[in-house]
């Protein structure tokens, strides 16, 4: 039998409510498929923070570290000033355990309202592989006379070909893996590669000669490039065009927002920030929604689509696809995707999902 260390870090807000069903749902595959998950939770997020004034202790860090996975359910609070947290733990973990690639799966289940008129779960179909590591996001640069109207600010975008290499490289492996050919719903596996290659000149240099240079060692991927303004377009007039996107910090951050609302909203949004020779982690989207704390009415099917996500790194492939194909069984009995209209509790749906995985 399998095992697998598991830290869970059910956090803020609607956290602990969404990992709890999404832990219902992995337990029921557990014990349908025969594998082990051995959970240590871990008190990490604003309650902590607020009662002894710390954030994420590097002796915690360091036992993250021995896990094979993080399962998370939401980082923030309002008492806690903005960037506080979301600096001092999440942007730690990623760093620190060096979770390089934000994993984020774009599918549209059967039932779920959509905005994008005329358009179904054959059309939303596609992932987005954003570098998680360097652009932007790591803070170089900084603010000279920032008090006065003379005040001058740098932020500084920076790559090395290592970054870009790794990225890439995964990229290209997840489009042969998990590409529309390879799971049987289309004729070729594609990878495009979203930029400003016109304005950041220097920058997508490095991008597009990594691009071509690793593309060469998977002829059985397509390359494309797309403009990440024009890419905007795309995914709101033929989303069906896309099978796996790779692209850089910020712009992966930007438009993986507008193709979560794509697919039905936060509330069906998963993602993953993956060190694919370390430690990764697994989450929700949605935030901590504090408004719908202990209402029972805040929806868990991205926490339980994230489970699914950890099962499919691990290995357990057979289980995930069974989460999936429970949660596409039960979104036609929702009446909706969004907090308290449902016509579901946030438990019901869980025990509906977990159900459709013990019967499968």
């Amino acid at each position: 039998m399998n095992t697998y260390k598991i830290a869970v870090v059910p956090g803020d807000g609607t956290g602990p409510e969404v990992v709890a069903e999404g832990m219902k749902v992995l337990n029921a595959a557990e014990a349908k498929f025969g594998f082990k998950l051995d959970t240590t939770t871990y008190d990490v997020g604003a309650g902590r923070y607020l009662a002894t004034g710390e954030i994420l202790p590097d002796s915690v860090l360091e036992e993250f570290r021995g896990h094979h996975a993080m399962f998370l359910g939401a980082i923030g609070d309002p008492r806690v000033t903005p960037g506080i947290l979301e600096k001092g733990i999440l942007l730690k973990m990623r760093f620190e355990l060096d979770q390089y690639i934000n994993l984020r799966p774009i599918r549209l289940y059967p039932g779920v309202e959509t905005p994008l008129k005329g358009k179904g779960p054959a059309d939303i179909d596609y992932c987005v592989v954003r570098e998680n590591s360097g652009g932007l996001y790591t803070g170089m640069g900084g603010i000279s006379r920032a008090n006065s109207k003379d005040a001058v600010a740098t932020q500084v975008m920076t790559y090395t070909y290592e970054q870009v290499e790794r990225c890439i490289r995964y990229a290209f492996e997840y489009a042969r893996k998990y590409g529309k050919k390879a799971r049987g719903v289309g004729e070729k596996n594609t990878l495009a590669l979203v930029g400003k290659s016109n304005v950041l000149t220097y920058m997508y240099q490095l991008w597009l000669r990594v691009f071509a240079e690793v593309g060469e060692e998977y002829p059985d991927v397509e390359r494309q490039y797309f403009h990440v303004d024009a890419t905007t377009l795309y995914m709101v007039s033929c989303p069906e065009m896309f099978d796996v996107i790779v692209t850089e910090n910020m712009f992966g951050d930007i438009i993986t927002d507008l193709a979560a609302i794509t697919q039905g909203g936060l509330g069906v949004s998963s993602g993953g920030n993956i060190n694919p020779n370390g430690v990764s982690m697994f989450e929700p989207i949605g935030g901590t929604a504090p408004m719908w704390t202990g209402k029972h009415a805040i929806n868990p099917i991205a926490a339980i689509g994230a489970g699914a996500m950890m099962l499919e790194h691990l290995g357990e492939v057979q289980a995930a696809r069974t989460i999936e194909k429970a949660i596409a069984s039960v979104t036609p009995k929702m009446k909706s995707q969004l907090a308290n209209e449902m016509g579901f509790t946030t438990e019901e749906v869980g025990d509906m999902i977990a159900a459709a995985v013990a019967n499968s």
